[in-house]
């Protein structure tokens, strides 16, 4: 299954992490936007290209120490059809260097027009007769609160594709609670709630290494939650945000892991992504800076849960 792919690719690169490729413009050195611009002005096309440029530079700077990328679809749609483009092909770079790609796009709907988001990210569109991957990412994060209907469509590609999904259980944000921490009749947490249900959807789609196709968000800035839903939830796999700039560190990370170090991955983005500016290096620098993050992310993580059997 998809997760035992992330898996074996976590532990050979003794490495729990995933970069975030949420690209601004701001945090792009000057010279690859000028580069773009020259080319396709101040433009959709432009920015698309900046982007990219800035993508391939991270991803060929990480992708023999970081196992995964993660790109959030907003920061791409709102540059229109180009920067969807953009997004089409940072996932393909990413896989052509061997890297597990995980599409953050919260999607949520039931039915057909679940079954076309499915398609669209992680399986294949119909063109009368010929399967034709658009997106083509191992994974993607959805929204699970519309029930069983809007899973089911990702269930069947989870079983027969090797792909896998993260479902929103306790998300990162401040104001996360509100929802997610109510108690339902049952004296159940919402959040654990939706856990159980990702640990039973799982149930159709089980791995090897004891993981299924089905995993959660669960935040870094909870930690208790963190721990409680590790111990409640051992077959979900979790991707695990709000590491460095939201506020959570390794010892906040350290209860979504396993006996064997397994059982999750930690997102970084910005810290990753501009960590040349927080070292003040010269903007050609911004890749190596981004790879020296990543080290340090790794180094201090495995320092606090162990090797990664």
């Amino acid at each position: 299954m998809s997760f035992d792919r992330l898996i074996d690719n976590i532990r050979e690169k003794q490495n729990p992490t995933v970069a975030g490729l949420d690209p601004k413009l701001d945090y792009i050195p000057d010279y690859i936007k000028a580069s773009a611009y020259e080319k396709y002005g101040k433009t959709f096309e432009g920015a698309a290209e900046a982007l990219f440029e800035f993508n391939k530079g991270l991803i060929d700077a990480l992708c023999d120490i970081v196992p995964a990328v993660k790109p959030q679809a907003a920061y791409y749609e709102m540059y229109g059809w180009q920067g969807v483009r953009a997004l089409e092909r940072t996932i393909a770079y990413a896989k052509e260097k061997g890297m597990f790609v995980i599409t953050d796009g919260k999607r949520n709907d039931i039915g057909t027009t679940m079954q076309a988001y499915a398609a669209a990210h992680i399986g294949t569109t119909d063109i009368e007769g010929t399967e034709a991957d658009a997106f083509g990412a191992d994974a993607l994060t959805v929204n699970g609160y519309l029930g069983t209907d809007g899973v089911k469509p990702l269930l069947d590609i989870c079983k027969n594709s090797d792909k896998g999904i993260f479902i929103l259980v306790k998300t990162s944000n401040p104001s996360s609670g509100e929802l997610q921490d109510r108690k339902l009749d049952d004296g159940k947490t919402v959040y654990r709630t939706m856990g159980d249900m990702c640990e039973a959807w799982g149930e159709e789609a089980p791995g090897k290494l004891g993981y299924s196709s089905v995993g959660a968000v669960v935040g870094a800035t909870y930690t208790e939650q963190l721990g409680e839903l590790r111990a409640a939830l051992p077959h979900t796999f979790f991707l695990v945000p709000g590491y460095g700039a939201q506020g959570g560190g390794a010892a906040d990370v350290a209860p979504a892991f396993d006996e064997k170090g397994r059982g999750a991955v930690i997102n970084s983005s910005r810290g990753i992504m501009c960590a040349w500016k927080k070292e003040g290096c010269a903007p050609e620098e911004y890749a190596a800076a981004a790879r020296r993050e990543a080290i340090r992310m790794r180094d201090e993580i495995v320092s606090y849960i162990g090797e990664i059997k």
